[in-house]
């Protein structure tokens, strides 16, 4: 399974289990956030980054510089296991 199939089924799972009113507060929470100046400090498209060592969806390590040796590199963070 691809880690973009991994997240698909957390998200859809997340959808079921939480209350859509519980859903609405989050949605909303999000809203606030993205309307708030709490983005300006964030890592944005283009930055640069230190080199660093990270694990994967499968807990392997994986180096930053090896992933930039084959060309551009996009880095998304999701919450392991709950």
């Amino acid at each position: 399974m691809s880690l973009a199939q991994k997240l698909e089924a957390i998200s859809a799972g997340g959808r079921e289990r939480i209350p859509q009113e519980w859903q609405a507060v989050m949605a909303d929470s999000l809203k606030e956030l993205r309307a708030s100046d709490i983005m300006d400090g964030v890592i944005k498209v283009g930055d640069k980054l230190p080199a660093f060592t990270l694990k994967n969806d499968d807990g392997s390590d994986v180096s930053s510089q090896a992933l930039l040796a084959d060309g551009p590199l996009v880095l998304t963070v999701f919450r392991g296991h709950w």
